[in-house]
């Protein structure tokens, strides 16, 4: 770099900002790109910095259970413990529930949906998780009102909640009015709050209403049960959005969004983590690779993108 020039070398820059630059990268990006363009990149993706918010959820929907599990301790472990948002769904081992729990005293937003998360586990880990402003429990069909008190009464700070039902789920489900009734007792303070497909009727609506005070939206499409006029919302609850019962399908609406990042095919997925082969790499070998000449780094560079089936394999562009 010359002197007196205005741009600083991005090698250079701190952890953080490394951090927050490679946030916005995908999964597979981070993992097996970043850390071989330089040393200090490395240091970057094997700390913190990059993992203080963890959102695997749309690759956990395709990925097995004892990959995710492979997965998600390495990410969490890579935290140190300043965790602050994690979203992964299909979460079937009862064992990281309490290792999530371990890790996440700086954790304040947490979504789990699709996971077989239960009352017990619930029990379990509720204790450590009041610093939570945000849970997403949606399709977790294990769990009940009790493990919702439990998370009212150790959540103090909970201003968001997502428990929304599949409609096919809903035929097996006795009345939810207990839920209801639980959301209304103990988290008063919830700002959001997402119910679609559950079997409540307006009493439970409108107790909700009436004691979460702050509300400001309230997902109720599928709830045919609930008959709520718009005129009285008006002037019962002007600061409330309710959504439904009567709507466009939810799961048609969430589903018409697509995150790039993640159009994996089941070839797609067979990246060097998944066959269980990044756990064998030595991070710290990458030192002295740097401290090579540019003609290895140009070999590897080559070696990286050049070959016509590794670029299939990971779906990156072909080389120039």
């Amino acid at each position: 770099m010359e002197e007196g020039s205005d741009y600083r070398p991005w090698d250079e820059l701190i952890p953080d900002a490394l951090g927050l630059i490679f946030g916005k990268l995908c999964l597979q990006e981070i993992l097996t790109v970043v850390p071989r363009v330089c040393k200090s990149w490395s240091r970057a993706v094997l700390g913190p910095y990059c993992w203080q918010e963890i959102d695997i959820e749309e690759w956990s929907e395709v990925s097995l259970p004892e990959q995710l599990d492979r997965m998600l301790r390495m990410l969490i472990t890579r935290s140190s413990r300043s965790l602050r948002k994690l979203s992964v769904t299909n979460l079937r081992n009862d064992a990281m529930f309490p290792f999530l729990a371990e890790h996440a005293g700086s954790l304040q937003t947490l979504k789990l949906p699709r996971s077989t998360i239960s009352d017990s586990i619930i029990e379990q880990i509720s204790g450590r998780l009041s610093n939570l402003t945000f849970l997403d429990l949606s399709y977790c069909s294990k769990i009940d009102a009790h493990a919702l008190e439990l998370v009212g009464n150790k959540c103090k700070h909970l201003e968001g909640l997502c428990r929304n039902m599949h409609p096919l789920d809903k035929a097996d489900k006795a009345v939810q009015e207990d839920e209801a009734n639980a959301i209304a007792t103990t988290m008063p303070s919830l700002k959001h709050l997402e119910m679609a497909y559950h079997q409540i009727g307006t009493q439970n609506a409108l107790k909700i209403l009436s004691s979460c005070t702050g509300l400001e939206y309230m997902d109720l499409r599928g709830c045919w049960d609930v008959e709520l006029d718009d005129k009285f919302l008006l002037e019962k609850f002007p600061k409330v959005k309710v959504l439904g019962p009567f709507v466009m399908d939810y799961y048609q609406m969430n589903n018409s969004e697509e995150d790039e990042c993640f159009e994996f095919s089941d070839e797609d997925l067979a990246w060097e983590f998944v066959h269980g082969e990044m756990g064998g790499y030595d991070y710290e070998s990458y030192d002295e690779m740097w401290d090579d000449d540019e003609g290895r780094l140009e070999e590897l560079e080559l070696r990286f993108y050049e070959g016509s089936q590794d670029a299939g394999l990971y779906g990156w562009p072909p080389s120039p």
